[in-house]
């Protein structure tokens, strides 16, 4: 299997205003979100790409925008990865939203919340998963298990990913920081995923992309699945 980059899309007008942007259609970068989406393309300078996968909303596709452009990459649109369908609470300040019932359990017991009119996050973790692990396998039979692609979406649809790899249950997403334009990064392989990076805003990402295979020399070679005992010495 391959690793991706997990992106969030860049500050939109809707984070600034403080309102639940959800699924509507016109939400655009603010000048911070395509400040940060044009810093993206030096961010991946060093990191080869196999494949963009975007959410069909318009902020996403704004922010891989100038890296589509300058890698001269087509960008697969992918309604799994959409955010979340948050129904009623779609549009409204989150200020009043904090005050519903229902803000406690989104908080507290994510797992059981369902948006009045819209879906449930336990809906929301099983299509946006399905979707990841879907386009992994198709990029890693046509480019191999060292390839490296990109998939830009929305905060609670990659905490939900990483909670799948990580093990947690999705009561535990709300423990993981996702913010505008960070990087989480996760290697799947046969047996488990890797988590790389969570919520990163750093400039140098050469580190994620995996070694070619070396060829085997009679040794069993470790598997790509095994955890590295007494930690990784870096690269």
């Amino acid at each position: 299997m391959s690793t991706v980059i997990l992106l969030r899309h860049g500050k939109s007008t809707a984070n600034g205003a403080g309102i639940l942007a959800g699924r509507s259609p016109k939400v655009n970068l603010d000048d911070t979100g395509r400040a940060q989406a044009e810093k993206l393309v030096e961010r991946l300078g060093g990191v080869p790409l196999a494949g963009l996968v975007v959410s069909p909303l318009l902020r996403c596709k704004q922010t891989v925008g100038p890296l589509a452009a300058a890698r001269d990459l087509e960008k697969t649109v992918e309604p799994g990865l959409s955010e979340v369908d948050y129904g009623d609470w779609t549009g409204k300040e989150l200020k009043h939203l904090a005050k519903e019932p229902l803000w406690r359990v989104v908080q507290a017991h994510p797992s059981a919340a369902v948006f009045p009119g819209g879906e449930g996050l336990a809906q929301m973790q099983a299509r946006s998963v399905a979707a990841v692990r879907a386009h992994d396998r198709r990029i890693a039979a046509e480019h191999g298990d060292h390839a490296v692609w990109l998939l830009c979406s929305h905060g609670d649809v990659i905490k939900a990913i990483l909670a799948d790899a990580l093990g947690q249950h999705l009561d535990a997403f709300q423990r993981i920081v996702v913010d505008p334009a960070s990087i989480s990064v996760v290697r799947y392989t046969e047996t488990r995923p890797f988590v790389m990076r969570v919520n990163d805003h750093g400039g140098d990402l050469r580190g994620i992309v995996p070694p070619e295979p070396k060829p085997k020399r009679g040794k069993k070679a470790a598997s790509s699945s095994d955890a590295v005992v007494g930690g990784t010495t870096g690269r």
